[in-house]
């Protein structure tokens, strides 16, 4: 007897960019912190409400987007020190798992940058879901991870006179998404 799966519902979701953006947070000379974000962002969510499991995520991110508000460590940051957004313009994110609820919920997946592929974790939220003033649905998501530079070819760095080094390895990552549905 063949069994046969019941189709699942999802719906669309086209990642706003004029309403999101994507974190970065970083040690400088092991005494300070300095924040930056990428400010060209977009992809698409499909949410199975019934199953979210069988929901997903895809975006993409320009690496010459970075911003810093200091343009000689955006330039440093572009250049093939860092992300060679010459060589590699874009950093992408492929979900391979959803686990949870919309409350509290985990999204696993593929994060390219420079070429080099490696498994993240991002723990989220949705923040809330409704109309826009033009009738449009739209939903927003908060998601946080932290990952090691290095495990992506950003090696980089420069020894400091009194221990320590210029860039700190671990990078925060601090991601508000707001989405709107398509038909």
């Amino acid at each position: 007897m063949a069994t046969t799966q019941a189709a699942v519902s999802t719906t669309t979701w086209k990642i706003d960019p004029s309403h999101s953006h994507i974190e970065f947070a970083v040690k400088h000379l092991m005494i300070s912190t300095v924040k930056g974000r990428f400010s060209d962002v977009e992809g698409m969510i499909n949410i199975a409400p019934d199953d979210p499991s069988k929901s997903s995520v895809n975006a993409t991110i320009k690496a010459a987007s970075i911003d810093t508000r200091t343009g000689q460590r955006d330039d440093h940051l572009r250049s093939a020190d860092f992300l060679d957004a010459e060589k590699f313009p874009e950093l992408t994110f492929a979900s391979t798992r959803i686990t949870g609820d919309k409350n509290d919920f985990k999204v696993t997946g593929q994060l390219t940058i420079r070429g080099v592929t490696r498994e993240i974790t991002l723990d989220a939220t949705e923040e809330g879901a409704g109309k826009d003033p033009w009738g449009g649905d739209r939903i927003g998501f908060s998601a946080k991870t932290k990952l090691d530079r290095r495990d992506f070819g950003l090696v980089w760095n420069q020894a400091i006179e009194t221990g320590g080094v210029v860039v700190g390895n671990d990078v925060k990552i601090s991601i508000e998404i707001e989405a709107v549905k398509q038909s």
